[in-house]
């Protein structure tokens, strides 16, 4: 049987995953979580975004993995690094980082089959006090989203719970970009939304695995995609944040795949 059918379909298209695939996703969540580990004290002032997507397509490399984003639909780099007002797909380039920049650093790999696909947020400098609100939000909006995960809740429980918290304080949730399913592909079933109504949506059930991956932007939640047809930046220009775990749907509630090995997923763990 091929790899790519292992285990059921449900009516929503969405892949239920035997007992053994889990192993096969810790490694590779566990790898990209290594990554930005790494990458953490090289975000500072002065460097640029693509010399640290540099540091991370060599570690790639050194690990004996692969990265899943070079070379997916045309793009060239290890690493989405998305600055500031940038929600997403940032390019990695010439960009020189500015003191109190924060940016999102995404990172796919593929280890024997199996996706890991995380990314979190860092500082340069010293963390600006309304960018530090921002970002803790962002953070407590993700992890509310992973507490509702349990067979028998739904995706739309999901969703409310992130849009709920979020807006609470007084902030906005994207709602143009989403967070998937993986697993031995790099997206599949369903379209994780982080914002919706409670009890709507396909049911969760043991063996789902999917991204969960709030943006939230302290301005409105609108956004355009520059012409490069990759970074999407906030319409308003207000800062953005984004955190993103990889998590599979156990029997009482969820395994995170992705989790810091160096507890640094939060980017105050520097003070």
């Amino acid at each position: 049987m091929d790899d790519r059918a292992r285990g059921r379909l449900t009516k929503d298209g969405i892949r239920i995953h035997e007992d053994a695939d889990f192993a096969g996703m810790r490694a590779a969540g566990k790898v990209a979580a290594q990554i930005l580990d790494e990458v953490a004290p090289k975000v500072v002032p002065g460097v640029t975004t693509g010399e640290l997507d540099a540091f991370i397509e060599q570690r790639v490399e050194e690990l004996g993995v692969k990265s899943a984003t070079i070379g997916y639909k045309g793009y060239e780099h290890a690493s989405c690094i998305s600055v500031n007002h940038v929600v997403c797909h940032g390019i990695p380039g010439p960009k020189t980082l500015k003191p109190g920049d924060i940016l999102n650093i995404d990172v796919t790999v593929i280890v024997d089959g199996w996706y890991g696909d995380t990314s979190r947020m860092f500082v340069a400098g010293k963390l600006p006090r309304k960018a530090e609100r921002l970002i803790q939000v962002t953070h407590d909006a993700l992890l509310k989203g992973i507490e509702t995960v349990k067979p028998g809740n739904t995706f739309g429980d999901i969703g409310f719970a992130i849009q709920a918290y979020v807006e609470a304080h007084q902030m906005s949730v994207v709602r143009d970009f989403c967070g998937h399913g993986l697993g031995r592909v790099f997206h599949a079933p369903p379209n994780v939304l982080h914002y919706g109504r409670r009890r709507t949506g396909p049911v969760l059930e043991e063996g789902m695995f999917f991204t969960i991956e709030p943006m939230v932007n302290l301005g409105k939640p609108d956004t355009k995609v520059l012409a490069d047809d990759w970074t999407a930046v906030t319409r308003d220009k207000s800062l953005s944040a984004q955190f993103e775990h990889s998590i599979g749907v156990t029997a009482d509630g969820c395994e995170i795949f992705t989790l810091s090995p160096g507890d640094l997923f939060h980017p105050t763990y520097a003070e």
